[in-house]
């Protein structure tokens, strides 16, 4: 199924395994709560058990380097697109009032991005990853 909406999450390359993982899971949880509709139907088993329901369309996963994550960042503010971020700090709070403390007092310039989640209309998000390789 073709989707109106994109979902990406550009990682920088060269982060450990835990750190992908985690990244990943903060940006997409920041894309759920902006964008509710990303969430799908409960799930339900054949014997009656209930689940959680899961993020209905397909997460396209990019590496990036450290320029690219920038111009991907530009890319996506120059675009008026909502976006989550992960910035390096981030690994050394212990949470979530530390994490916005910790990029409220860096200039977005200075900001040492590390992960960014998108979720907008497909063509928007196509030209703002343009390049990018799907992380393997």
């Amino acid at each position: 199924m073709i989707y109106p909406t994109k979902t990406a999450l550009v990682l920088l390359d060269g982060l450990l395994a835990w750190q992908k993982v985690n990244v990943a899971a903060f940006l997409t949880g920041g894309l759920m709560h902006s964008y509710p509709e990303l969430a799908g139907e409960p799930y339900g088993d054949a014997d009656g058990n209930a689940y959680l329901p899961l993020v209905r369309e397909p997460i396209f996963v990019f590496a990036a380097d450290g320029q690219t994550m920038r111009r991907t960042y530009d890319r996506a503010m120059s675009r008026g697109i909502g976006f989550t971020l992960y910035t390096r700090p981030l690994f050394t709070t212990s949470s979530d009032p530390e994490n916005r403390a910790s990029v409220a007092v860096t200039n977005a310039a200075d900001l040492d991005l590390v992960g960014l989640g998108l979720h907008g209309e497909r063509k928007i998000v196509d030209k703002i990853v343009n390049g990018l390789k799907l992380m393997t």
